[in-house]
């Protein structure tokens, strides 16, 4: 596995991947075209060509925003998550940024104990946020 940029041309696989992994919560091409377009720190992680899951960091000049963490279902429990997660963390890091933050839905355990592991903390809860299951979300935040 190894981790490069997002670029256009990975917006045809991730976008069935979107959609298996988060149903009618999912992202268009169109909202990826925009993260891209907006100059917004996406990368992938590759098998041979194949996308086994993404993430994107959006940053300001002191904070920045985990837009999403993604791994293919066949994928999950390898260390890839880890491995994007860590690339946006350098990411925010060569920005010097201050403070990272990140949404993630209060039902999925296992990616807030990956995010706890990288220092975050639950910082508030945004009431259905995720539509249109209405599913609340964690508002994560670390520091540097």
């Amino acid at each position: 596995m190894r981790i490069e940029r997002f670029r256009w041309w990975h917006i045809a696989e991730v976008v069935p991947l979107e959609r298996d992994l988060f149903g009618d919560e999912k992202w268009t091409a169109a909202m990826f075209w925009n993260e891209l377009a907006q100059r917004n720190f996406y990368v992938v992680a590759l098998d041979g060509d194949d996308v086994l899951g993404y993430a994107g960091l959006a940053a300001t000049l002191d904070e920045a925003w985990v837009q999403n963490i993604a791994v293919r279902k066949s994928g999950q429990r390898r260390g890839t998550g880890r491995k994007l997660l860590e690339a946006l963390l350098d990411e925010a890091h060569r920005l010097e940024i201050k403070q990272t933050l990140l949404e993630v839905a209060v039902d999925n355990e296992p990616a807030q104990r990956l995010y706890a592991t990288y220092d975050f903390e639950p910082v508030g809860i945004r009431r259905g946020y995720y539509q249109p299951s209405n599913t609340d979300a964690l508002v994560m935040m670390r520091n540097g």
